[in-house]
């Protein structure tokens, strides 16, 4: 443990900020890519990265595909490739085929740091790293190596991914990580049935904003359960880009605007203030736009 006393900083970036879940299949990459473009949309400087080395599905979600990375003659660091406005990282981009990924631990840590440190990010108001699911090396690489701004929980209403999720937010609380928990996202919160209009708890009610409640976190907000979410992250074009006016990219914007403040807060609260880390919360608000 004796690496999170050597955390780096990531040069010009404001923000890091982890997206991590306690479980799979509680739709963490599909919150990962719509607050991404949500914050990009406002104006901000965003980067994203698929932490996730076994099932990376950023590529598909964002419509990512290349079949080869470029990288700067001096510095030999790589371009993210870039869809959106934001700037995307993943090791779906080294494994275009999609081979499967038969890696130990110890790999995986390296890699993870090689997809941050060996990159060149270019200035950003925040990077935003989609974790793989539970307490493994990813997410202890990521809290170890790099000082994180904050952690947002992503979990579904049911009992039991109640229990899982509230392992992973422990995590971060703990010594020696001590994470500020930006706050907990309630996925798949409520189905409206496009039929009749009838509102269903499928997974539960409620279970987040308790959740919040109970470990002393702020709730960011809820994401229903709805077929046009599922749809246009299949087709590589989140529902905030497909459809920025709809009820269903309002939950994510408003969750964005949620995930600024709190930024802002933690920043405002420390010692020094990070270059450009308010930019993305003065645009959410309706601020000026930087000039390119």
């Amino acid at each position: 443990m004796s690496d999170v006393l050597n955390k780096k900083a990531l040069p010009g970036i404001a923000n890091i900020v982890g997206i991590a879940s306690g479980k799979g299949g509680v739709g963490k990459s599909t919150v990962s890519v719509n607050l991404a473009c949500a914050l990009a949309q406002s104006g901000a400087r965003v980067g994203l990265l698929d932490a996730d080395m076994y099932g990376p599905s950023i590529p598909v979600m964002m419509d990512a595909f290349v079949d080869s990375m470029e990288a700067d003659s001096e510095t030999q660091k790589i371009y993210p490739v870039e869809r959106y406005g934001v700037k995307l990282m993943s090791i779906g981009f080294m494994n275009p085929k999609g081979d499967p990924i038969i890696w130990r631990g110890p790999i995986v840590s390296r890699a993870l740091q090689q997809l941050m440190n060996d990159v060149n990010w270019g200035p950003l108001d925040y990077l935003l790293v989609d974790l793989p699911p539970g307490t493994g090396d990813a997410p202890l690489t990521l809290a170890q190596a790099v000082p994180l701004t904050g952690v947002i929980i992503v979990m579904t209403p049911q009992e039991v991914a109640l229990s899982i999720a509230s392992k992973s937010l422990a995590m971060f609380q703990r010594p020696p990580f001590e994470v500020p928990i930006l706050g907990i996202v309630e996925n798949m919160s409520t189905f409206v049935c496009p039929h009749c209009g009838n509102e269903s708890h499928i997974f539960g009610h409620e279970g987040g904003e308790r959740t919040a409640k109970d470990y002393g976190v702020a709730f960011l907000g809820r994401v229903p359960l709805n077929q046009a979410i599922c749809d246009s992250g299949d087709a590589g074009s989140p529902i905030v880009v497909s459809a920025p006016d709809s009820p269903q990219a309002s939950a994510f914007q408003s969750i964005a605007r949620e995930v600024a403040a709190r930024v802002s807060m933690i920043t405002l609260g420390g010692q020094e203030k990070k270059p450009g880390a308010f930019i993305g919360l003065e645009r959410l608000f309706g601020g000026t736009k930087r000039k390119s």
